[in-house]
């Protein structure tokens, strides 16, 4: 919800991770400003950059270009921060309403089970992991200070993954 336009190359395909948005609420302690406020994310290793795929690539581009359309249309009451994902007149997004209107409306639409929006960080993780990605790389991508919880935490065990376990085994005793 943090990420700018300035974290991403485009044409080096990486987006860089460099802050979040948190919520601030009155518990007492934020009584003078409560709603959303960027942050440094949790850990050195929360800060980092994510080499993307092609198909995000071409996502970005496109939205890039509706982005541009909307700044165009809101005039001067869009308030510019440069913000790749941002209300159309350019404020940071609600995690809460993006999780309530779309998220949410979109996995009941496609017949999906009702999860949370984080939940999607385990299913990154589960998916490299089925596809043989290096345990680092996926730690890295996720921005983990320890393996032991990339591993420990997010990557689910799919029985596909068992079976190939098993057949290493065999050609291991096979071939020797």
């Amino acid at each position: 919800m943090a990420l700018r336009w300035e974290d991403i190359d485009l044409q080096a395909g990486t987006l860089t991770v460099r802050r979040q948005v948190q919520r601030k609420r009155r518990d007492g302690s934020d009584l003078d400003k409560p709603g959303l406020q960027f942050s440094q994310p949790k850990s050195k290793k929360g800060r980092r950059t994510i080499r993307l795929n092609m198909l995000a690539l071409e996502d970005l581009k496109s939205h890039r270009e509706r982005q541009l359309q909307e700044k165009q249309k809101a005039g001067t009451r869009y308030h510019d921060q440069d913000l790749v994902f941002a209300t159309t007149i350019g404020t940071p997004l609600d995690a809460q309403n993006v999780v309530n209107r779309h998220f949410k409306p979109l996995l009941r639409r496609a017949g999906l089970p009702d999860i949370r929006f984080h939940d999607l960080r385990h299913t990154c993780a589960t998916l490299l992991a089925a596809k043989n990605v290096n345990p680092k790389i996926v730690q890295d991508t996720l921005g983990h200070a320890s393996l032991s919880m990339t591993l420990g935490v997010y990557s689910h065990v799919q029985a596909a993954m068992k079976d190939e376990a098993a057949a290493a085994m065999d050609s291991v005793f096979r071939s020797g």
